[in-house]
């Protein structure tokens, strides 16, 4: 499978860079990726299901990242792509499984019913499975130009951030926190930590893995991702209150209804917009090193703050 390669005039001076333009053209390039990487063959139901799911739309705020973790140290779009692709399919097994009834029963997700609405639970949680599997065998036989230790590195960086020591992990202590009145601020760090950071951390890391990143570089884009992951979980909370279920694509106030403790309930909005606030100003003085390859990130890190969705 061949990859387009889209290249970054770094050279150009800050003021010319548009986020816009630039969330356009990589969504893009993203979609027709994961149109492609996932046909319909036999059995045709389960490929269906993953694919209603995949291509439901969204942000693509994580291959996104992705890309940009790999462009800022120097590699391409081609070398990280099927790892973006991979980390939409393990983003998008986490919503299915989310969104069930044994979880958080919630019935749209992105402007559309979630997949146990339209294929049933039983499908539904086979579909979650599959695109999580499916992940780890597209970035093992579609990388290219990609040196085999460092496939084998961002392969063992991302299992982990899926897994119990990531984002299973912060589901479970969510799930055991729902309903309860003294959850600390402790905790709830440690839940979107690894239920919403880790994954997020894993996508600005494995790109810059894939294209060779030091060890010290490697350390600041992991500070950077975990800064604007809490960042991004933050905003996500205060949506939950103040933005519409059209707006969000999804059913609003849904952790008020559950009993979930959020950061808006232990700090207030103004606190946590402060908070998140100063979450990004951290996240970016981490990417001072890279000059104007940290474009991207740096508005990426802006545009956390400041959506609306």
């Amino acid at each position: 499978m061949v990859f387009a390669t889209t290249e970054m005039d770094s050279s150009q001076p800050e003021s010319t860079f548009d986020l816009s333009t630039y969330l356009v053209e990589q969504k893009k390039a993203i979609e027709i990726a994961l149109d492609s990487a996932l046909p319909v063959i036999y059995p045709e139901k389960i490929y269906e299901a993953m694919r209603y799911s995949l291509l439901a739309g969204g942000k693509r705020l994580r291959p996104i990242l992705c890309l940009a973790g790999c462009e800022i140290v120097g590699g391409t779009t081609q070398m990280a792509m099927p790892t973006a692709c991979a980390l939409e399919m393990i983003h998008t097994m986490s919503l299915i499984h989310d969104d069930l009834p044994a979880m958080d029963n919630d019935d749209y997700r992105r402007g559309k019913l979630t997949n146990h609405k339209v294929y049933g639970e039983d499908i539904a949680i086979l579909a979650g499975d599959g695109l999580l599997t499916y992940a780890f065998e597209f970035i093992a036989t579609q990388t290219q130009n990609v040196p085999p230790h460092q496939v084998l590195q961002t392969i063992a960086h991302l299992a982990r951030a899926s897994g119990a020591a990531g984002l299973v992990g912060g589901q479970v202590v969510d799930l055991e926190s729902e309903g309860l009145k003294d959850v600390s601020l402790e905790t709830l760090n440690y839940i979107h930590a690894h239920k919403t950071g880790a994954l997020l951390e894993a996508c600005v890391v494995c790109g810059a893995i894939l294209a060779g990143a030091s060890e010290a570089d490697l350390q600041r884009l992991s500070r950077f991702a975990q800064n604007i992951g809490l960042a991004f979980q933050i905003i996500d909370d205060i949506l939950d209150i103040t933005a519409t279920a059209e707006e969000l694509g999804k059913t609003a106030g849904k952790d008020v209804q559950a009993g979930k403790v959020t950061y808006p309930s232990l700090w207030g909005i103004e606190e946590s917009k402060r908070q998140a606030k100063q979450l990004v100003a951290d996240a970016q003085a981490q990417l001072a090193v890279f000059g104007n390859k940290a474009q991207p990130l740096l508005a990426i890190a802006d545009y956390i703050t400041s959506r609306s969705y």
